[in-house]
């Protein structure tokens, strides 16, 4: 039996990069995928139709995780065509790089808008029903800079300790309701965005990683297979590092 059979889960930012190996890794193991998606309609039909081509049920939903409001009908939405919500996956979010002393409070502002406020709607907004259910994993994609921290990605590296922050205390307000709250910390994961850089900065890079490779969205999307899985049933407050070493 497929480790995730019967089970629905929800990606936030899954029609490219991490989010949509996510999506893809969770469908391979009998997931029913709800995704949500900002902009570029056609790559999320285009996404929904490779998912349902996988034999199984998804939908894409036009959604901003940063809105309050949006959040909720989101949530209202996806029960109401799947029934149920097992899994939610955090994934939407963005980089505004740039030194302390040039960054505006814009580039601050929206960071922490579309990194961290939206964990905190989309968890607000699926707590009522797995409280009703007994049951969910919360899987938060935050970031190894999160952790260690980058020069230049001040405002970024701040959201995602705060992720960290926020997995840890909804782990302790939900346990014993059995809903599990979890966070994955991938290191260099190549993407297309990441394609677009230097390629001997890239080199650089992955020079200082013990495995000695530019880690996959296929890397990620396994531990989110796990964490949304039954397998992972005693795991909650964690913060998983998916770096190749690039911590140790």
């Amino acid at each position: 039996m497929k480790l995730l059979a019967e089970k629905v889960v929800l990606i936030t930012g899954a029609s490219k990069g991490i989010g949509k190996g996510i999506a893809m890794k969770c469908a391979e193991q009998g997931a029913s995928i709800a995704f949500t998606y900002l902009s570029s309609p056609e790559k999320a039909k285009e996404v929904e139709k490779e998912l349902i081509e996988m034999g199984v049920k998804a939908k894409g939903y036009q959604s901003d995780a940063s809105e309050f409001e949006a959040s909720q009908k989101l949530v209202e939405n996806v029960i109401a065509d799947f029934g149920q919500i097992d899994a939610l996956v955090n994934n939407a979010g963005i980089t505004k790089d740039g030194l302390l002393m040039r960054m505006t409070e814009q580039d601050w502002d929206d960071v922490i808008r579309i990194n961290l406020k939206s964990v905190f709607n989309l968890t607000k907004a699926v707590q009522r029903p797995m409280l009703k259910q007994r049951k969910g994993s919360i899987i938060n994609l935050t970031s190894v800079v999160g952790v260690n921290g980058n020069a230049g990605q001040s405002n970024y590296s701040a959201s995602k300790a705060g992720m960290i922050g926020f997995t840890k205390s909804v782990a302790k307000e939900l346990g014993s309701r059995n809903i599990r709250s979890n966070a994955i910390a991938p290191g260099f994961i190549a993407t297309e965005m990441t394609a677009k850089l230097d390629q001997e900065v890239v080199e650089g890079w992955v020079k200082d990683i013990p495995l000695k490779r530019a880690g996959t969205p296929d890397d990620v999307a396994d531990v989110v297979v796990f964490l949304a899985s039954d397998m992972s049933a005693y795991v909650t407050g964690q913060t998983i590092h998916v770096c190749g070493g690039m911590l140790t």
